[in-house]
């Protein structure tokens, strides 16, 4: 029994990881993040990023599903201790969905979980 449920769960992993390509980064449908050059493809188009927008894409990628505490992104990202920097944050989540163009799109990517955090829907 405990065979078969470690045989189900190392399936679910291995089914539930992005693709990882060495040469183009983490792909996602049609996103690929590329972590070597730094950066952003959507459908084949090229998409500006900050270093810090960057880093809370890559970042949220790397573990899809994971929920991410604002805290914890602050610290992450900016490697400082977290002071008030909800909005900080806040703000650059918000211009991250503008330029992946969320609003247009039925299935977001950077999911909000009210209350807790930001989780990568990919």
């Amino acid at each position: 029994m405990v065979a078969r449920v470690n045989a189900q769960l190392r399936r679910f992993m291995k089914l539930n990881q992005p693709k990882v390509n060495h040469i183009s980064g983490l792909e996602f449908g049609g996103l690929v993040i590329s972590p070597e050059q730094r950066t952003v493809t959507l459908y084949g188009e090229s998409i500006d990023l900050t270093p810090k927008e960057f880093d809370i894409l890559y970042l949220l990628a790397r573990q899809p599903k994971k929920v991410f505490s604002v805290e914890n992104i602050f610290q992450q990202v900016w490697g400082e201790a977290y002071y008030e920097g909800a909005n900080t944050v806040m703000v650059h989540i918000r211009t991250l969905r503008k330029k992946l163009e969320e609003d247009k799109r039925k299935n977001k990517l950077i999911k909000t979980v009210w209350g807790v955090g930001y989780t990568f829907n990919g």
